[in-house]
């Protein structure tokens, strides 16, 4: 399993988002840099963010996007999620009868404990904690802010 590219580079653009300061907004171009992402590309990872109640969108001269609530009250999941859907490590965690197995097969319970650790991983990690965690980070080794 594997998170997709798309949602690694929601995650650089929100911890960007996070790191200026509150109430400033930043164009696709800034953000798309900040995450080492083409801009048109960035775009449609935006519209997903925005979709998803995370960022809030502005249009105009003044315009760009701010985080829609403090990075304190969002987690890497909501993140995760808004971009690659609803966590699923394995068909048979759908609901319904996507696994005829599922009732007695024993890697049913293992696939379910995985993905409720993962969620309760991801969950746990704020966009505050990640945001700052990289700005001390880059600050030890010497990089400037938004390298």
């Amino acid at each position: 399993m594997q998170i997709t590219r798309t949602a690694d580079y929601g995650v650089r653009a929100m911890m960007h988002l996070a790191d200026v300061a509150q109430g400033t907004r930043s164009s696709i171009a800034d953000v798309a840099a900040a995450a080492d992402v083409p801009p048109g590309h960035m775009s449609k990872i935006l519209q997903r963010l925005a979709k998803a109640q995370l960022v809030v969108s502005y249009r105009g001269k003044a315009g760009g996007f701010q985080l829609a609530r403090p990075a304190a009250h969002i987690s890497l999941l909501d993140i995760v999620t808004a971009i690659d859907g609803p966590l699923c490590l394995n068909v048979c965690l759908l609901a319904g009868d996507a696994c005829g197995r599922r009732p007695w097969c024993a890697a049913h319970l293992v696939w379910a404990d995985v993905q409720r650790k993962m969620a309760a991983v991801l969950g746990s990690a704020s966009l505050e904690q990640l945001a700052r965690g990289s700005a001390d980070r880059r600050t030890a080794l010497g990089i400037a802010s938004g390298a």
